[in-house]
């Protein structure tokens, strides 16, 4: 991971607000740089706002390059994280997830559950019912 966003995705979680958002503008304003990194860090953080950062920010990058990483966190052990992954793949327009966002409307987690049924609904994808 390259030091300048190592050193702002440590700062995501400054207790100073403003030093934390501060981090995640220059982020966002570096997103389609940054994907390789915000890949890299949803891979390997262990804090659970870290990685709910980088699927945001990496639903936010417009880059397909971004889904494959952001379909695999609709798995997340953390339900923020898993209903930010849903949110994400709907700013990505990521129609070929809906199998897996599917799978995500009957999730433990009722905001996990909302933030699917929104999402397929969004991409005109809403879930198919037995009659």
């Amino acid at each position: 991971m390259r030091p300048r966003y190592r050193d702002l995705f440590d700062a995501l979680l400054d207790p100073d607000q403003a030093e934390a958002d501060k981090a995640y503008d220059a982020v966002l304003f570096d997103r389609a740089d940054a994907l390789p990194d915000l890949i890299e860090l949803y891979d390997t953080a262990e804090d659970a706002n870290q990685r709910f950062y980088a699927v945001q920010l990496m639903g936010f990058s417009e880059s397909p390059a971004a889904i494959p990483t952001v379909e695999k966190s609709l798995r997340d052990v953390d339900p923020g994280v898993r209903a930010e992954a849903c949110r994400a793949l709907e700013d990505l327009r990521a129609r070929d997830c809906g199998p897996a966002l599917e799978e995500r409307v009957d999730d433990v987690d009722p905001k996990v559950r909302r933030a699917a049924r929104e999402a397929l609904s969004v991409l005109g994808l809403g879930r198919k019912r037995s009659p």
